[in-house]
């Protein structure tokens, strides 16, 4: 199959040398070459493409009612809970230490009390959930039969490029084993997840139309190789604008690490460090004495987890682990999240000027429903002119670009006080008290305590992404 993709490249290389002289003949014969790679691709995988129907209950307005006790006196127990109903998906069979599964998006099989899978062939295959992840939106299902099937060539996403051909074979809007064409639109992309959760991370953006019924369906390089699993449709902005051609899918790289252990335990156990981390920016370059892409800033630590108990705080910025530099986030959570639990690394840091290792025993990885619930500690500032302020929690902070030392967060404005008449609100970012940068908790406290109370106060504020000043009445 590599060799027939040479070949076209080989063909595009001597027309462009020639001129295109020989004219249509020419051009004839490199569309030819070009239809037969990806078809030779697509018959490669199309055979391991499966249909997944999967039915789950949901509750009705009438399961809801009865959930009350005292109706359930008078019209007694329902006859059942909720209604059954039937999602439809995409998997791809695999073939794993001698036995046949199908991968697909967890989301896809989700508190399905019924899963069946459909052959391109048209037969009805028996199957159970292995196991999930909701990190990587994966789930594996072991087929009890495996005659005759033919699983999917597993090819390796870290060699994608932007600009690479790619192939989308699935069940969109139930229409079974339809294909689509694209290219690889960008790599390691950080998108949100639907359920507001955090993000999916390292993401294959394409352009390849995904639509439905395309979850869980492989995403196939033009050498017939599955490089990512389509998870996410962009349909809309966040402001409602519709947009199209943008498709994310999960690379199967990062499936197969975790492919053994999701099979053997049912689930993924990763490592963690337990901190809120972002890029080194240029701008803040000169604050933390990094250069942009040679470390990873900890804006905040968990309560209780390894690197707070380990004394790393909010400012340090991770440069290695274990001698192994990490220049951005991607890097430092692949670094950390596939190591062993309670394993001690070696995490080299700057901070102040000086870097320091600090040895680091990592912890078991809580779920993503855990870690979206589970808030950064927030130390709380003197109260001074009416204002209660905090640390600026991690999402404001990442939201709008800000490093470590920067501004105080406005946690409630005191009615009638001198920061209520001015126009203060909750939500605002103190950035400055009378044109001096206020850095952090500590510098705010600084600041207002050489103040009288009813001194002449200007603000320096950020409200909505605009800088604005208010003078205390």
């Amino acid at each position: 199959m590599r060799k027939s993709i040479s070949l076209v490249v080989a063909a595009l290389v001597l027309a462009t040398a020639v001129g295109l002289a020989q004219g249509p003949e020419i051009q004839d014969q490199i569309t030819a070459s070009g239809q037969t790679a990806i078809r030779t691709a697509i018959e490669q995988v199309a055979p391991a493409v499966v249909r997944i129907e999967a039915a789950r209950r949901v509750s009705t307005w009438w399961d809801e009612l009865m959930d009350d006790p005292f109706l359930r006196r008078f019209f007694g127990e329902p006859d059942q809970d909720g209604r059954l109903v039937t999602s439809v998906g995409s998997g791809f069979i695999i073939e794993e230490q001698g036995n046949y599964y199908v991968l697909t998006n967890a989301h896809v099989v989700q508190d399905a009390e019924s899963v069946k899978i459909t052959a391109q062939d048209g037969r009805e295959l028996p199957a159970d959930i292995v196991g999930s992840d909701t990190l990587l939106d994966l789930a594996v299902l072991a087929l009890r039969d495996g005659n005759a099937l033919i699983p999917a060539p597993l090819g390796d996403s870290t060699q994608l490029r932007i600009g690479d051909w790619v192939i989308a074979i699935g069940n969109p809007l139930g229409l079974s084993h339809t294909v689509t064409l694209g290219i690889v639109s960008a790599l390691d992309r950080a998108v949100p997840r639907p359920d507001g959760g955090g993000y999916f991370r390292r993401m294959i953006q394409t352009d390849a139309a995904i639509n439905p019924g395309n979850s869980g369906g492989p995403l196939v390089s033009a050498y017939g190789e599955v490089v990512g699993m389509n998870t996410l449709i962009a349909r809309s902005t966040r402001a409602g604008v519709a947009v199209e051609g943008i498709n994310f899918a999960v690379p199967i790289s990062e499936i197969r690490r975790v492919l053994p252990g999701l099979i053997a335990e049912g689930v993924v156990t990763r490592a963690w460090l337990g901190v809120y981390i972002q890029d080194i920016t240029p701008a803040m370059e000169r604050q933390f004495g990094v250069r942009a892409g040679t470390g990873v800033l900890i804006s905040d630590t968990v309560r209780d987890a390894p690197a707070r108990e380990a004394g790393l705080r909010s400012g340090d910025v991770i440069v290695a682990i274990d001698d192994r530099p990490v220049g951005n986030t991607d890097e430092l959570q692949s670094e950390i999240m596939y190591r062993n639990v309670g394993e001690t690394v070696q995490v080299r840091i700057i901070r102040d000027g000086v870097e320091l290792d600090v040895p680091v025993t990592l912890a078991a990885r809580p779920d993503e429903a855990t870690l979206a619930a589970t808030p950064p500690a927030i130390e709380e500032g003197v109260e001074a002119f009416g204002l209660r302020v905090s640390t600026i929690p991690p999402a404001v902070r990442e939201q709008y670009g800000l490093h470590t030392d920067s501004g105080v967060f406005v946690t409630a404005v005191e009615p009638g006080s001198r920061a209520h008449w001015s126009g203060l609100e909750r939500g605002d970012i103190v950035l400055e008290v009378n044109r001096t940068p206020v850095e952090g908790v500590s510098g705010w406290e600084e600041l207002v305590e050489e103040l009288d109370e009813d001194a002449d106060v200007m603000l320096t504020i950020l409200r909505a992404g605009r800088t604005l000043y208010l003078v205390l009445r």
